[in-house]
């Protein structure tokens, strides 16, 4: 493991004991909207699907996923954080989705499922603390079957004018105080801040994706691009798609 996954792991195995509060406080609960919006780009009611979760953290993007799709599906949560993927755990059979998904202890860059196994791949709020997004892309397009699709939510530096300045002011100021109030670790929510400030604007992922294999990639942007989905799809076709 590289240092920069190395560091990640470490994070967020610090962190995972706050990260569900402290996601709802940053967000003002909107998280929430935004993942029920990338679950719905993978058009999954009343199918018989499986679904991979890259980077599932503490399970709520797999939650929304299994809700949609009822007992006709199965979401496989992967993460690397062993203290995610417990809180994960502890959290499924409150929301009687036991059975429904699946936990998995791995790196997202080295997946242990052969390829054309899973007809959707979702990820959420993982792009920014991947080492190499190349990689990362690569092994999401191996994973789908024919006509799969994958869609991908996470936090970009918005576009100028008035609420940029807000946004930065919030997200890269008071965010790191929130995190050290509520978790008990500024450093921990400044690296986050600061992965949000450096990383690559929408369009430059969206090329990253397309050369992973995705001919076409659509955005979606919500607050004037400070948070966006992108959506791509596996050429061919296959019955559960």
């Amino acid at each position: 493991m590289n240092p920069k996954d190395l560091f990640v792991q470490n994070l967020f195995d610090r962190i995972a004991h706050r990260y569900d509060l402290l996601n709802r406080v940053i967000s003002f609960r909107i998280d929430s909207v935004w993942r029920k919006k990338a679950v719905g780009e993978l058009r999954l009611a009343g199918e018989h699907k499986l679904i991979l979760d890259l980077g599932t953290g503490t399970g709520d993007l797999a939650f929304a996923a299994a809700n949609v799709m009822g007992d006709k599906g199965r979401v496989v949560g992967l993460d690397f954080s062993a203290e995610m993927l417990r809180l994960a755990m502890k959290k499924t059979p409150r929301r009687r989705l036991g059975g429904k998904i699946v936990y998995v202890r791995a790196s997202a860059l080295e997946p242990p499922f052969k390829d054309g196994t899973f007809d959707g791949v979702m990820t959420a709020f993982v792009l920014r603390n991947i080492s190499d997004l190349d990689l990362f892309f690569r092994q999401a397009y191996g994973l789908l079957k024919p006509g799969g699709r994958m869609v991908s939510l996470d936090m970009f530096p918005p576009n100028g004018g008035p609420f940029s300045f807000l946004y930065s002011l919030y997200f890269y100021r008071l965010v790191p105080w929130i995190g050290a109030a509520v978790a008990g670790d500024r450093n921990a929510y400044r690296y986050l801040s600061n992965s949000v400030k450096g990383f690559d604007p929408p369009e430059s992922i969206a090329q990253t994706i397309r050369r992973a294999g995705f001919p076409e990639v659509r955005i979606r942007k919500f607050l004037r691009g400070a948070v966006c989905l992108h959506i791509g799809d596996k050429p061919g076709s296959a019955e559960s798609i």
